[in-house]
C-alpha cells in the first residue's frame, strides 16, 4: 500500500479484504457482506480497480473534487452580504427563512450555519453536558381544554421604544397563540382586556395554567403594585365557568415560558425589520401578520379534534363587563355616602331598590373607568361630592323607590344643586 497517500481507516479495511478475495480467502458474497455493500457487481468494480491501481483503487472517485452541490462563490458572496448588512445578529434558521422569504435566495439552514460560522458570523454552541431528563407533561387533548398564560416585560421595541410588556396565551394541545397583545403592565385592568378580546375571538376555554402572583407579576420593575390581581381575575373566571391552575415553578408552565425564548429572538427582529417602535403598531402587526405565521411553523396537530372552547354569546355584553370589573365591598354610612378611593358617593334619595344603614354595596371599577355601585343585582342612583360631607344621621330607615316625606335640611347634598366650573364639581349657595 502506498503510505504517501491518506487512507481512511474504512480504506485500509476494504483493502485488506479485497486482497484476500483476490487470494481467494473469501468469496464475492463474503465480501459483499464484511463491506456490507448491496451487491456483488460492487465488489467486482472494486476488485478490478484494485487489481488495475492498487490500493488508490478502493478511494472514492469523488475525494478531491468540488461537490456537485457546491454553491458558487458568487452566490457565497451575496448572502454573506445580506446576512452582515441586515440579519447579522439572526440565528442560522431564522436567517435563511428571512432570506428566501424578503430576498428570493434558497439556502438550507446549516449550510448557511457552515457559512457564517466561517464568516465569523455565528459562533458554534459547545454541547452541553447530558443532566437529568426533564420529562415533559404530556399536552391535553383537545384545543381549548387548557390555556398556558403569561406576561413578559422586555425591550420588545429594542433602544427605539420602551420597555413594555407582552401579554400570552398558548393553547396546551396545539402550542398556538391563541392571543397575543403588548400593554404598558401587567396590571389587572391590562389582563382583563386581554381576556375579554380572547372570549371574542375564541370563546372561553377550560382552564388556564398561570404564575401564583409572586413570580407572575409583582417582581418586575415596571409592574403595578396589584397585589389582589389573582383575587380578582380568580373571581372572573369562577363567574364565568373557567379553572385556574397556579404553577409553583417556571418549567411547570413550560411551552409558554419556552414560546417566549423563541419571540424574544424572532418577534424582536421581526419588529426591527418592519421599523416598528410603538405598542399600537406592534398590536396591529401581531394580529394581522405575524401570529398566523407563527401558527403555521410551530403549532402541532392536537391527539382529538374537538374544540372545547365554550360560546359567549349566551353572555349579554352587559353582564360580561360587569364580572370582568375590579370590585370591591364597601359599607352605607349613615348619611347615605359611600367612601370609596378618597371620594364620597352620595346616594340620591331615589333607588331601584332598598338601601338602608351599614347595607355592605359592591361597588366596580369598568374598563371603561366609569364606576357603578350595585346592591341586590341593581345599579344605585348617586353622584360625588366634591368634598368630605359633614357628619349627619339621615332619620331614614332606607332609601326605597318611592320619595320620602323626610326634609333634608339646607345645608344637605340633595337640596344643594351641583355646578361643575372648570371641570371641578361644586355646589350653588
Amino acid at each position: 500500500m502506498d503510505i504517501s497517500i491518506q487512507f481512511t481507516m474504512k480504506e485500509i479495511n476494504r483493502y485488506e479484504i479485497i486482497q484476500n478475495l483476490i487470494q481467494r480467502k473469501i468469496t464475492e458474497e463474503e465480501a459483499k457482506k464484511i463491506m456490507r455493500l448491496k451487491s456483488a457487481r460492487q465488489v467486482r468494480r472494486i476488485k478490478k480497480r484494485v487489481l488495475k491501481e492498487g490500493a488508490k483503487g478502493v478511494i472514492h472517485r469523488n475525494r478531491g473534487r468540488p461537490g456537485n452541490r457546491k454553491f458558487e462563490q458568487k452566490f457565497i458572496d451575496k448572502i454573506l452580504k445580506i446576512v452582515r448588512k441586515k440579519y447579522f445578529d439572526f440565528k442560522p434558521t431564522f436567517a435563511a427563512e428571512k432570506l428566501w422569504e424578503n430576498h428570493n435566495l434558497k439556502i438550507n439552514k446549516e449550510s448557511l450555519r457552515q457559512l457564517m460560522i466561517i464568516a465569523d458570523l455565528w459562533k458554534p454552541k459547545p454541547r452541553r453536558e447530558a443532566k437529568n431528563r426533564h420529562v415533559w407533561r404530556p399536552r391535553k387533548e383537545n384545543f381549548g381544554e387548557m390555556q398556558q398564560f403569561d406576561g413578559s416585560y422586555h425591550h420588545w421595541f429594542e433602544n427605539r421604544g420602551e420597555e413594555s410588556c407582552l401579554l400570552l396565551a398558548i393553547d396546551d394541545a396545539t402550542g398556538r397563540i391563541t392571543h397575543a397583545k403588548f400593554d404598558h403592565n401587567e396590571g389587572t385592568k391590562a389582563v382583563f382586556h386581554f381576556w375579554l378580546e380572547y372570549f371574542n375571538k375564541n370563546g372561553i376555554p377550560i382552564s388556564i395554567y398561570l404564575d401564583r402572583f409572586s413570580s407572575y407579576k409583582i417582581n418586575h420593575k415596571s409592574a403595578e403594585d396589584n397585589k389582589d390581581l389573582i383575587t380578582q381575575f380568580q373571581r372572573a373566571a369562577k363567574e364565568i365557568g373557567m379553572n385556574l391552575i397556579t404553577a409553583y415553578s417556571p418549567e411547570a408552565k413550560g411551552r409558554v415560558e419556552r414560546v417566549f425564548e423563541t419571540l424574544q429572538d424572532r418577534l424582536v427582529k421581526e419588529l426591527r425589520l418592519k421599523n416598528i417602535s410603538t405598542i399600537e403598531e406592534a398590536n396591529k402587526f401581531l394580529n394581522k401578520e405575524f401570529i398566523d405565521k407563527f401558527n403555521a411553523k410551530f403549532a402541532v396537530i392536537p391527539a382529538l379534534k374537538s374544540n372545547l372552547h365554550q360560546s359567549v354569546k349566551s353572555l349579554k355584553e352587559e353582564k360580561l363587563l360587569q364580572i370582568f370589573s375590579i370590585q370591591n365591598k364597601r359599607r352605607v354610612n349613615n348619611d347615605y355616602t359611600i367612601l370609596f378611593k378618597n371620594q364620597f358617593f352620595q346616594l340620591k334619595e331615589e333607588q331601584p331598590t332598598g338601601v338602608f344603614k351599614k347595607d355592605w354595596v359592591q361597588v366596580e371599577e369598568h374598563l371603561d373607568k366609569s364606576i357603578k355601585i350595585d346592591l341586590k343585582g341593581k345599579y344605585l342612583n348617586y353622584e360625588i361630592l366634591p368634598e368630605r360631607p359633614k357628619k349627619i344621621n339621615i332619620p331614614l330607615a332606607a332609601l326605597t323607590k318611592n320619595k320620602s316625606t323626610w326634609i333634608p335640611p339646607n345645608d344637605h347634598p340633595w337640596r344643594r344643586p351641583w355646578q361643575v366650573k372648570k371641570g371641578v364639581l361644586t355646589t350653588t349657595t
